[in-house]
This record gives structure tokens, sequence and C-alpha cells, in this order.
């Protein structure tokens, strides 16, 4: 994910100063790492000198002066094409989950990579059930449903894989033997 498309996209719907953005962005995308307020505004310093934002305002509350930042016509060029790009499938398997099952079976035996298997599997599930839960929240709004079933998705594909390779454990043992 790119923090500057992100922020072009917020700033989509009026000018925003760097806190309303990080705010916005933190609440909008709840599985999503909270941005930092210095990455905000050099991102925003970034998009200015790109002429992708500019300065449309300050105003100041009761706190520091804040600076207001729109979205300038090439910006919303830029984010129309981003919107556009398809998202590549990821070309390499880089997951730790895979690593540490090769790596358990190099460095001990079946037995310790049934293991981590099994309590990896262990977490998933209590990962998915926390997440279902989530869902049914008093106050869970609906980007945080969808979210949730992003991140189900992901764990359910995972637990696929998880189940799949604990039977082949011993198939892997013999080759990665060889």
């Amino acid at each position: 994910m790119s923090t500057a498309h992100v922020l072009l996209g917020l700033l989509a719907r009026g000018p925003r100063h760097g806190y309303d953005l990080k705010r916005e962005h933190d609440e909008r995308l709840p599985q999503a790492k909270p941005l930092a307020y210095g990455q905000v505004y050099s991102t925003l310093g970034r998009l200015e000198r790109d002429g992708f934002v500019e300065q449309s305002g300050q105003d100041q509350e009761s706190g520091p002066e804040r600076t207001s930042y729109t979205l300038t016509e090439l910006g919303r060029d830029r984010l129309d094409a981003w919107l556009d790009e398809v998202e590549p499938p990821a070309p390499h398997v880089t997951s730790a989950l895979f690593n540490k099952v090769v790596v358990a079976l190099l460095a001990a035996d079946a037995d310790r990579a049934r293991l981590y298997l099994t309590a990896q599997r262990s977490a998933h599930m209590t990962r998915m059930r926390e997440l279902t839960v989530s869902k049914t929240t008093p106050g869970t709004t609906v980007g945080d449903v969808i979210a949730a079933d992003y991140a189900i998705g992901h764990l359910d594909a995972d637990l696929r894989w998880l189940q799949t390779t604990l039977a082949r454990v011993a198939d892997l043992q013999k080759e990665v033997s060889s």
C-alpha cells in the first residue's frame, strides 16, 4: 500500500489537515499499521513538491496552526491512475509460515514441523474467532467489517494450507532429507 495514494484518496473528499488525515486513515483502515504524524507530514510535503496537493488554508483552533491541503487536478489524475492499476498476485512465497515449516524440517524433524503446524493452526483459529466477534460488536463500522472479512479470508486460506501441509509432512521430510 502506498501511503501517498491513500492520502490522495482521503483528500479527494475535500481539504484536510495532517491531523485529520492521520485520524481518518487510522479509522478507515483499522487493520493497517497506524500512521505516524511525521509520516503524514513528510508524505504531504512530497505530494506538494510533486504538484499532487496544494495548501488550501491555515486554521488555528485551540492548538498549533494547522495547514489544510487539497487535491490538485494532477493529484486526482494520479489517484485515478492508481485506482485503475490491477495489483499483481504475489510472485514469491515469502510467508513466515512456509519458511518455518521448511526450517523445522531441515533443522529438526517431522515431529517438530507437526508441532509448529498444529500450534499455528490453533493461533489462526483463535484470531478468526476474535475477528468474527469483532464484526458484531456494537459500534462496528462497515469498514471494520470488511477489514475483518479480508483478514478472515487470508486466515482461512492459511488454515487450508496448514492442514494440507500437515498431511504432507512425512513426504516433505523425505524430500528435505535427501
